[in-house]
């Protein structure tokens, strides 16, 4: 059941009402019984887990733990001189 905050217009104070969407409007203050209006308040969005943006909206980049085991697969180059190398030997 949704909260709705109102303000009195005669002694100024705030209070919230349970309603339902489809209960009327409140009429007059609890506290005075002055005339009120409704306030638009800020509502809350809160994302669980990794959340939509990182998987559906985030770059191309590959994840890590991909990353470090394409790295591992792939094979290391060394170069290799073309001629081998001599070693002197003393006599």
């Amino acid at each position: 059941m949704p909260i709705y905050e109102y303000k009195c217009k005669k002694c100024g104070k705030e209070f919230e009402m349970f309603q339902g969407i489809a209960d009327p409007a409140a009429k007059s203050c609890k506290f005075c019984k002055g005339p009120v209006h409704k306030l638009m308040s800020m509502s809350t969005f809160h994302l669980k887990g990794s959340g939509w943006y990182a998987t559906d909206y985030g770059g191309k980049k590959a994840p890590v733990a991909e990353k470090k085991a394409e790295e591992s697969k792939s094979p290391e180059t060394t170069e290799k001189s073309p001629t081998p190398a001599t070693t002197k030997t003393e006599e």
